[in-house]
């Protein structure tokens, strides 16, 4: 299969349309994948090191109020679709693929026009502006939230698919996850992450309930805080302890994430789409704190979802503090039946057949073509 791949801008948008080419490649060996994106975004890092091939467009996003900017954007969307027509043309895929950004925009249009079956991936409950663009144009709309199905009316084959990225963690080892960290086996421990970039607000209430701890003396606390924050993190837990943090791990990042995953008690941090699709998929329960800093508020409906299904509880930022962020674990942590409850409402979430999914409604869209 020749697949043309797009979407960008964040990691949120770029791993489910890895995830999704890894699974076509797995299904069918020897299949060609491009990737169209911007040079200015993640993508532009990312993909290569995955060894596929990478294309550029020249595109920004839509201001949502008005400006003259916009125009600017209009101007650069209609190159975006001509650009897109060449390489397309060029490569002369069976499928294109968005998962959203701004960027998959001017991709998926582009192919919509020149009759290639087309499908975007959306990740969370709230769309974005251009998947919502786009699925009056597409063949196929997955979904990861069964919330998300009305957002997309005006498009007939809509699917609900979960998330790709929770296929991935099928083969994570807990084992693995608790030697990486140094722990015996089945130790408890509460990971918390802040996104790839880390989140102060979330580092700052973790070091404020350092000395409320105590409270939950088996229980050890794994902080990933991101590059950014690690030196000035990592110096106020070693003086909160004077150096002897036994139960308290602080890194930058993990490198073998679904591990460490499979091996947690407890998941705390943001609600962008792909980790929460891991985390129900290895049905981990969770403390959520929405980034309220994202377009459309989407990481407060994300885990709203989690929240009404009792797999999650959640904090608003606006309350987050270092007790109220200790009362939130201690109230599951100290709680093994309640525990065991969201585990289970977390597993009944997961979907981690999503990729094949999303590869049997692709197989669907070729053969109506």
């Amino acid at each position: 299969m020749r697949v043309v791949l797009t979407g960008g801008g964040t990691g949120g948008h770029i791993y489910p349309a890895l995830a999704i080419g890894r699974e076509i490649s797995e299904r069918e060996p020897g299949s060609s994948l491009l990737y169209i994106g911007t040079s200015r975004g993640l993508e532009g890092r990312i993909v290569p090191e995955q060894g596929i091939a990478f294309e550029n467009i020249t595109i920004t996003g839509f201001r949502r109020s008005l400006s003259l900017e916009n125009v600017k954007t209009v101007m650069r969307f209609l190159k975006g679709v001509s650009r897109s027509k060449e390489l397309l043309r060029k490569f002369k895929p069976d499928v294109v693929i968005g998962t959203g950004g701004y960027v998959c925009g001017p991709v998926v249009y582009a192919a919509s026009r020149l009759g290639i079956p087309t499908l975007i991936h959306e990740q969370n409950v709230l769309p974005g502006l251009t998947n919502k663009f786009l699925s009056r144009y597409v063949d196929g709309v997955a979904v990861s939230f069964k919330e998300s199905e009305p957002h997309f009316s005006k498009c007939r084959n809509v699917v609900y698919a979960g998330n790709p990225c929770a296929t991935r963690v099928l083969k994570a080892d807990r084992r693995s996850g608790f030697s990486s960290l140094g722990f015996a086996p089945d130790t408890p421990f509460v990971l918390i992450v802040g996104g790839s970039g880390g989140a102060r607000a979330l580092n700052e209430a973790f070091v404020r309930m350092l000395p409320l701890i105590g409270k939950l003396p088996d229980v050890h606390f794994v902080f990933v805080t991101g590059e950014r924050f690690y030196r000035e993190t990592e110096s106020a837990v070693s003086a909160a302890f004077q150096g002897n943090s036994s139960r308290v791990k602080v890194l930058p990042y993990i490198a073998g994430m679904p591990d460490v995953l499979a091996a947690s008690s407890l998941y705390v941090g943001r609600a962008g789409a792909s980790f929460l699709a891991e985390v129900t998929s290895l049905g981990l329960p969770s403390l959520i704190v929405p980034s309220p800093n994202v377009t459309n508020n989407h990481q407060e409906a994300n885990a709203r979802s989690l929240m009404n299904a009792g797999a999650a509880d959640m904090i608003l930022e606006r309350n987050l503090s270092g007790e109220t962020l200790f009362g939130g674990i201690a109230a599951i942590m100290g709680d093994w039946k309640r525990q065991q409850a969201m585990a289970s409402a977390s597993r009944s979430l997961g979907m981690p057949e999503s990729a094949s999914i999303i590869y049997n409604q692709i197989v669907g869209l070729q053969r109506k073509k």
